[in-house]
């Protein structure tokens, strides 16, 4: 699969001191969606900002779509929702996108044909003819998304496209994110909403003073890793002893209730049969996949702080 974007040892100083990306290479699959995680400070907005040909970086390269992202044929076919954002607030919903439209170099026909669509997807179809003074700050956040979905982009960089929302809006993110994947766009995705970005999100990237430590899917980075809980009608240190044959960690949970850490799942019949053979009642045996939080604090040396956390 060719790449959207590649970046080589991208670096971006400020004021000769301040290292704000120290050497970024990564690669981004055309038609995937990126997750780009990394605490407070590591660079992320940053290298987002060089991506878009907003910032020039002090040394290193990058290709958008196989261009130089300095070149305008690149970044013409780009989407972008900042985290901070501004609208024309005495636009109505419907001609803050028209511009837009018009300002990506749509035709009036397309306009007219993907502008419902977009409201529609995003749950804003009723409040078409209302100005964005009238939207709430989860109202605002969707119709920015519509926006940089709207001239269907090959490329789009969602920088904190979940913030503030409800669960609601949260779905309708992620169905919509989904739908330009779907069409082939490739959405490079900045959260700190770690649950958002597990369940959306092809592969992750989590990165580090602008360096990536680890790439991958989640089931690559947890090395196929599985955890699983036991409820039993009784624990005793022999049975914890002997369950340590299997797993990597054996954490008591409870009273009665354990966490095992295990290479795979193929092991969880033969320690229930284990168990049944000790005499021991087996209530509950719940396999579950690294968690991306728990991957997040793995990975990034439990450097994060809880805030960064929130799923």
């Amino acid at each position: 699969m060719a790449n959207a974007i590649e970046t080589f040892e991208l670096r971006k100083v400020y004021n000769e001191t301040k290292v704000a990306v120290q050497s970024l290479t990564m690669q981004v699959g055309q038609g995937e969606v990126f997750g780009f995680l990394g605490p407070n400070g590591a660079g992320k907005t940053t290298s987002i900002k060089m991506l878009l040909g907003l910032v020039r970086p002090t040394a290193g390269s990058a290709l958008l779509l196989g261009r130089p992202v300095s070149e305008p044929t690149a970044r013409r076919q780009v989407g972008f929702l900042p985290e901070h954002f501004r609208f024309h607030e005495w636009l109505r919903a419907e001609e803050f996108l028209d511009l837009h439209g018009q300002l990506c170099g749509m035709s009036r026909v397309d306009r007219i044909q993907r502008i419902p669509e977009m409201l529609e997807q995003v749950g804003l179809t009723e409040v078409a003819r209302k100005p964005l003074s009238t939207f709430s700050k989860g109202m605002l956040q969707r119709i920015g998304l519509a926006m940089a979905l709207l001239h269907r982009p090959a490329v789009v960089f969602l920088d904190e496209p979940t913030s503030g929302l409800d669960p609601f809006g949260r779905l309708l993110v992620r169905d919509a994110i989904r739908a330009a994947r779907d069409e082939g766009t490739t959405v490079f995705l900045n959260s700190h909403l770690l649950g958002e970005v597990e369940v959306t999100c092809d592969r992750v990237a989590f990165i580090r003073k602008g360096q990536v430590i680890r790439a991958g899917t989640i089931p690559e980075l947890s090395g196929g890793l599985t955890r699983a809980r036991l409820r039993l009608d009784r624990l005793t240190p022999e049975l914890l002893a002997g369950l340590a044959q299997w797993a990597n960690t054996v954490e008591p949970m409870g009273e009665c209730e354990i966490m095992l850490s295990l290479p795979g799942e193929d092991r969880l019949p033969e320690i229930n049969a284990w168990l049944v053979g000790q005499g021991v009642r087996v209530y509950a045996l719940v396999p579950h996949q690294l968690s991306l939080e728990a991957l997040f604090l793995q990975i990034m040396g439990g450097q994060a702080s809880t805030e960064e956390l929130t799923s």
